[in-house]
């Protein structure tokens, strides 16, 4: 477990900051205000891009942790749009796009090393998510720990243990019920799964795959078959459980061996148990630890670290090349004799170990921690990261991956079969036969650039946007909201006495500082009456005082 605004500006954008604000007027003023609150950009990293010129605001410290993990989501939109029209044209293109440059004699650009992440990115973007989620999961919890205040540590765990589940889980309930009835009430064909008879048996269908896939310890598969590619969301709440745990069993250690304890960590989940998600958000945990250590002059930060700050740049610059080879890694199979058969991967493939089933997780561990590492680290890289493109696509990024899988196989099939990539399926064939070739355009250019799949996205690619933008303002950031609202229900009631008995006792405060007030004209009298005044609130602050030990004695 946080952009920029996508509005008219993003695709002609005003020469001048005056003639930006002037835009930015204009939008306000017309149309009703709610229907362009709602389904309009509005962001600077939570303004519009054209409020942004007028209102600029600074950007958080960890702003660039917000871009990287928007952008990873970008690069999951392009792999799956990669795989799902070139799987169309022939399933052996989508092969290539998982296995490595050289791979059965084939060389294209988009398998070259590097580049291949901006097409087939979307493992590692994943990996991304995870290592991002732990960095910011415990940031508050680490810092009260180096702080020492256990007491407010206590509360903030209490707090994100249960707002997690309602934070992950009631955006995807709501996106895949809107999914799962647009089909009966609309009538179109869905690709995905196979539809029931009646939107009861529909509903039913799906309270049953989504009450068993939102169950924390639920065992097998973690799909859902409306949306396959929100299989990785459970084990994003499972990582998120892991830091909670990690930061409170590990509070009252010192911090040498707070260190040790998550390199152990980290150990147990990639090489004793197949728990490759642990890892990342341990990972991410431990970087963020390291961060605030190294703010503090105490001397807490580790000695050998700081001595190396010296080399930084060769460091970074090193972490970020080897990141992007290992980010690809091939995938087209679990299986290591797959890996071992890629150029350029048989020694590394021996380097598995044992317990990870799928390879390559390994890899993607070590990708995604160099480069969440060197991102802030690398002064271009982060500035790329806090650009308002990365912004925009970081506050939408959540919405971003849960939207754009049903418009992939909705609209993006349609326009695919209409520019002639078609699915080698009889069924898909038969219903999408009247969109099939209705603009056939040819499939030149380099693999994964051909004119016919990026014709599509002129308009797939701004309706995903808005779509996504739609998602995070009615129904992402109302689950945040709702999140901890419902909390805030469940605390106690003696909490309202506290502030109550605060309250009465800043009042006495008051009342009393005015018997001996400064005031020449102040009569006897008054200030007697002033004084049996503050006496009675102060009596009444103390029964009020006795009132709340009795409730905290017998644990009310």
């Amino acid at each position: 477990m946080g952009g920029t605004a996508m509005d008219g500006s993003l695709w002609t954008r005003p020469r001048s900051s005056s003639a930006r604000c002037a835009v930015a007027t204009m939008m306000r003023l017309s149309g009703p205000k709610v229907f362009l609150d709602c389904c309009w950009p509005k962001s600077s990293a939570e303004s519009s891009w054209s409020n942004n010129c007028c209102n600029s605001k600074p950007l958080r410290p960890t702003a660039y942790l917000d871009g990287l993990r928007g952008f990873a989501a970008f690069l999951v939109y392009i792999h799956h749009h990669q795989l799902w029209a070139h799987g169309a044209a022939n399933y052996a293109n989508a092969a290539v796009f998982e296995n490595a440059f050289g791979w059965r004699g084939l060389f294209h650009l988009a398998t070259v090393p590097g580049i291949r992440n901006f097409f087939t990115g979307g493992h590692m973007a994943v990996a991304v998510f995870y290592v991002i989620s732990g960095y910011v999961l415990s940031a508050k919890p680490l810092a009260l720990i180096q702080g020492e205040e256990y007491g407010k540590l206590a509360d903030n765990l209490g707090s994100a243990f249960f707002r997690r589940w309602f934070r992950l889980y009631m955006p995807l309930l709501i996106t895949t019920l809107v999914y799962v009835t647009s089909w009966h009430v609309f009538g179109f064909w869905n690709p995905v799964c196979e539809p029931k008879d009646t939107l009861r048996e529909e509903l039913w269908n799906w309270y049953v795959e989504f009450k068993n896939f939102s169950y924390l310890f639920k065992e097998g598969p973690v799909w859902v078959s409306y949306n396959t590619h929100l299989w990785s969301i459970p084990l994003e709440m499972r990582g998120s459980m892991i830091t909670f745990i990690a930061c409170l069993s590990l509070s009252r250690a010192s911090t040498t061996k707070r260190l040790i304890s998550q390199v152990l960590l980290m150990i147990y989940f990639i090489y004793i148990v197949d728990g490759f998600y642990g890892a990342l958000f341990i990972a991410g945990m431990m970087q963020c630890d390291l961060d605030l250590l190294s703010k503090r002059s105490d001397g807490s930060f580790p000695r050998w670290l700081r001595r190396a700050e010296r080399y930084k740049v060769f460091i970074y610059y090193h972490f970020f090349a080897i990141s992007m080879w290992l980010a690809g890694v091939p995938s087209q199979t679990a299986d290591v004799m797959d890996l071992r058969g890629n150029p350029g991967w048989y020694w590394m493939s021996f380097l598995k170990p044992q317990a990870v089933l799928d390879p390559k997780w390994f890899y993607l561990f070590f990708a995604a921690n160099m480069l969440v590492a060197c991102t802030p680290r690398l002064g271009w890289l982060k500035r790329f990261f806090e650009s308002r493109f990365c912004q925009f696509l970081g506050r939408i990024s959540f919405s971003l991956y849960l939207v754009h899988g049903p418009i992939l196989a909705t609209v993006g099939d349609r326009l695919y079969h209409a520019v002639g990539y078609v699915r080698p399926f009889a069924e898909s064939q038969e219903h999408m036969a009247p969109w099939t070739n209705i603009l056939p355009l040819p499939k030149v250019g380099p693999m994964g650039m051909e004119l016919a799949f990026l014709a599509p996205h002129v308009i797939l690619l701004p309706l995903t946007f808005w779509v996504a933008h739609v998602a995070t303002r009615t129904v992402d950031e109302p689950a945040v909201r709702f999140s901890n609202w419902l909390y805030k229900k469940t605390l106690p009631s003696r909490l309202g006495v506290a502030f109550l008995v605060d309250g009465l006792g800043t009042l006495g405060r008051d009342l009393a500082s005015r018997v001996y007030g400064e005031q020449d004209d102040t009569g006897l009298c008054e200030r007697v009456c002033w004084f049996i005044l503050a006496l009675y609130y102060m009596y009444i602050q103390h029964l009020m005082g006795v009132f709340r030990s009795i409730l905290e004695t017998v644990g009310i």
